[in-house]
């Protein structure tokens, strides 16, 4: 399969083994090509708080919106269709970023909802030092009992087929942590719907600022 992407590597992707226990998941390291990193890291939006913001929330440069085009690339989409065998074609992709990370609220064990189909994450990150903000994927609601750790270094990607029992989550971390995150859902009805509950948030932060702690 010939490359022709600027900022992404489809080869790797294409080539990466798929894990089957204790869940459907491929992990890529280098995926994105580091001779634009500079330009990614200049145009990769400005957040200086935790939680999770739709693109329509941000301000970035060309280099991170073409970024974004081809990771909701229909040829990415065909990748991870032939991956995890699911059937993808027409669904929506819900793009959402990170650029902050909370101790108190980020990093739960959850399973992702029933409408998200696939998640995929991409990390754009320097090299990563600290134990908190590595991603686990769990056997169990134990942080403890995972398959597989992924630091959140540049260019590493995880991507997952959503499950009953797709247990993921990481040890508290404070402070920058950039990764971009896509998931294909079942209807374009939701992602309206969740694009709506974004965008009210955001503006409810604006009005009335809080801080959610963990318990």
């Amino acid at each position: 399969m010939k490359d022709a992407m600027k900022y992404i590597n489809l080869e790797k992707l294409a080539s990466a083994p798929v894990a089957h226990e204790p869940f459907e998941y491929l992990i890529v390291k280098e995926f994105v090509k580091g001779e634009n990193k500079e330009s990614l890291l200049a145009d990769f939006p400005q957040i200086q708080k935790p939680g999770v913001f739709s693109l329509s929330e941000l301000k970035y440069g060309p280099s991170f919106s073409s970024f974004i085009e081809e990771l909701e690339s229909h040829a990415l989409t065909e990748i991870l269709q032939e991956k995890f065998n699911i059937d993808l074609e027409g669904k929506p992709i819900l793009t959402t970023v990170r650029g902050w990370c909370s101790k108190d609220r980020d990093g739960n064990i959850h399973t992702d909802s029933e409408w998200k189909l696939v998640t995929l994450l991409v990390y754009l990150n320097e090299e990563w030092e600290p134990q908190g903000g590595r991603l686990r994927l769990l056997r169990s609601k134990n942080i403890n009992d995972y398959a597989a750790e992924v630091p959140p270094e540049w260019g590493s990607l995880i991507a997952f087929k959503r499950s009953d029992n797709s247990f993921h989550g990481h040890l508290p971390f404070e402070g920058r942590r950039r990764v971009v995150m896509l998931n294909w859902v079942t209807s374009e009805e939701k992602l309206k719907q969740e694009l709506g509950r974004h965008n009210f948030s955001s503006l409810f932060k604006k009005i009335v600022p809080f801080t959610i702690k963990r318990n």
